[in-house]
């Protein structure tokens, strides 16, 4: 499976909402993976300063990460492929 990034502008975001989003992301990618498309939510890292978030799915196709933003309801500005590079 691939790592893709989502980049999103989350400006003005209650924390509350924050960890909505987040257990949203969740929620759907398991409902996604028992339905038969393999995605999972690794982590996401935000800035509170400027909104920048930036999360991390493993998925096989772009589609299906975004699939699961959008049935989510999440905002993106685009999906990219990316390296997780942690230790």
């Amino acid at each position: 499976m691939t790592v893709y990034m989502v980049e999103r502008n989350l400006a003005g975001i209650s924390m509350e909402n924050l960890a909505g989003a987040q257990k949203a992301a969740i929620s759907t990618a398991e409902a996604m993976t028992q339905s038969g498309t393999d995605v999972k939510y690794i982590r996401s890292t935000f800035a509170p300063d400027d909104g920048r978030c930036m999360c991390l799915f493993e998925a096989k196709s772009e589609e299906a990460v975004k699939s699961l933003n959008d049935e989510a309801g999440l905002p993106y500005n685009r999906i990219v492929e990316a390296l997780d590079l942690t230790p």
